[in-house]
């Protein structure tokens, strides 16, 4: 008898323990790698905005906010986080690349502390500028969902292809050297008005002063395949979660213990 309540004991302990660590608050941890090649794309420092999936950034087919226009025409993430939290939201940061910006191959992580069930929490945005360019970005116009659907944050990855870089529409693709980023542009807001709508960017200029440049050889990031950024999820759960499924183990080898003696006996 007292070996069959152990052994119920033991599997509750252990049961207890696994959900408590699907439900525990948990360190998130989102690393981005640019994975674009050697004098390819460098992009801007990256804005993480953790929300209950309500925000948009931005939307396909409309004109861009003014607070998006400054970070797609410059890098400058300061009037959408102003946005961001205006719009009620306070989970965000500006990553930063190991070069300021993030150039091919580099990589920066961000730590949230997060809690899976709570809403205003489960949803990840980002955005992030693509240089040289007019007005190119990489961002998600709908929330990416950091739970399994069940409160439980999880572990994922996700990939940034070429085809889904993104024209914020707000500045005219001409690639002179004085209205674009990382070249001779030394002053916000200085290019042409274009006065579109978003829409994913068709590419450089064949033969374009971007493309023409050694640095930015292999920046033509419509090409079939290209690779811009990675985006790596990593959920850690808190010191109380490790404490309380370290007792679990002692339980179980406690037990352990107790039914090798009782054998022996």
């Amino acid at each position: 008898m007292q070996h069959r309540f152990l052994k119920a004991a033991l599997i509750a302990t252990s049961l207890f323990a696994a959900s408590f660590v699907a439900d525990a608050h948990g360190q998130v941890q989102i690393r981005v790698t640019n994975l674009s090649p050697t004098n390819g794309t460098p992009f801007t420092p990256v804005w993480l905005g953790i929300h209950d999936g309500s925000y948009h950034p931005f939307t396909a087919g409309v004109a861009a906010s003014a607070a998006f226009e400054r970070l797609a025409e410059d890098g400058n993430t300061a009037p959408l986080m102003t946005a961001f939290g205006a719009a009620g939201f306070s989970t965000q940061t500006t990553l930063l690349g190991p070069s300021t910006v993030f150039m091919p191959g580099q990589s920066a992580t961000a730590s949230f502390m997060l809690n899976g069930a709570n809403p205003m929490t489960r949803y990840l945005s980002y955005a992030s500028m693509i240089l040289p360019s007019n007005d190119a970005f990489i961002g998600n116009q709908n929330g990416i969902d950091l739970t399994d659907g069940f409160g439980n944050l999880r572990s994922f990855s996700f990939f940034v292809m070429g085809n889904q870089v993104w024209d914020a529409g707000t500045e005219v693709n001409d690639e002179l050297e004085a209205t674009t980023a990382f070249f001779s542009q030394s002053v916000e807001n200085t290019g042409t008005n274009e006065n579109g709508v978003v829409r994913l960017h068709s590419g450089f200029i064949p033969g374009g002063r971007i493309l023409s440049a050694p640095q930015f050889a292999n920046a033509d990031f419509r090409a079939n395949g290209y690779q811009v950024a990675r985006f790596d999820v990593t959920v850690t759960p808190e010191p109380a979660t490790w404490m309380l499924m370290g007792v679990g183990l002692l339980v179980i080898a406690v037990g352990s213990r107790r039914r090798h003696r009782i054998t022996a006996a």
